[in-house]
């Protein structure tokens, strides 16, 4: 059982490590990042119970809109309103980077959880495609959706809205694509290769971006 649970949550801290130490001017107080990792791992069971229920009910036809369309928008949902109504006007963000640090958080959170569920359930033979996989793909939804959120923070009063649309956007449209490469039983292999490397491309360049934004506002203030 410890294996197991070492194995569920060793992709997501190694992840999450990477952004934190990345953060050069000033680390997040640890407490509050702990504290939005809880809430991604506690949403994960309501998350699993809404999707349960659907799928028992049948309550789209669809396998596709049920399992790609409705799952992505919930996942990504859940995680953008939580970031929204607990975080985002929290004392300790200070600075854009620390949206990439919330998005991760909360994102790593629920996928530890739907990770460690997944392994209890199957074993571990799957951990190593997983952590390539679900785990990694969560977190960079999360860095996204920390990108955009941070931006929206530190933006003029006009521009905040846009930015905190495409906060919940964003992630919604690449969770999509995710899942739908996923739903193509003969060709996901061939697809996700070249989507989990332009997903990987795409969040570090929001990483750099909100660094080098962060490091101009500091700027401005000396």
């Amino acid at each position: 059982m410890l294996i197991l649970l070492t194995v569920g949550i060793a992709p997501g801290l190694a992840l999450f490590s990477y952004l934190y130490l990345r953060k050069q001017f000033s680390k997040e107080p640890s407490r509050t990042l702990f504290h939005t990792f809880l809430y991604g791992a506690i949403m994960t069971f309501p998350i699993l119970f809404i999707q349960h229920v659907f799928e028992e009910e049948e309550i789209f036809n669809s396998f596709f809109f049920t399992n790609v369309i409705f799952t992505s928008g919930l996942e990504e949902f859940f995680k953008w309103f939580i970031l929204i109504l607990a975080i985002y006007r929290h004392v300790e963000f200070e600075d854009a980077y620390d949206g990439i640090l919330y998005g991760a958080s909360i994102s790593l959170g629920f996928a530890t959880i739907e990770n460690i569920i997944y392994l209890l359930t199957f074993g571990t033979d799957t951990a190593f495609i997983r952590a390539l996989l679900p785990v990694s793909s969560h977190a960079l939804f999360g860095v996204v959706m920390g990108y955009y959120i941070g931006r929206a923070k530190f933006a003029a009063k006009t521009n905040q809205k846009g930015f905190l649309f495409f906060a919940l956007f964003a992630p919604f449209v690449l969770h999509l694509i995710y899942n739908g490469i996923l739903a193509i039983q003969d060709l996901w292999l061939y697809l996700i290769i070249p989507f989990m490397q332009f997903l990987w491309w795409f969040g570090l360049t929001r990483v750099k971006y909100a660094h080098t934004f962060t490091m101009q506002q500091m700027k401005k203030k000396i």
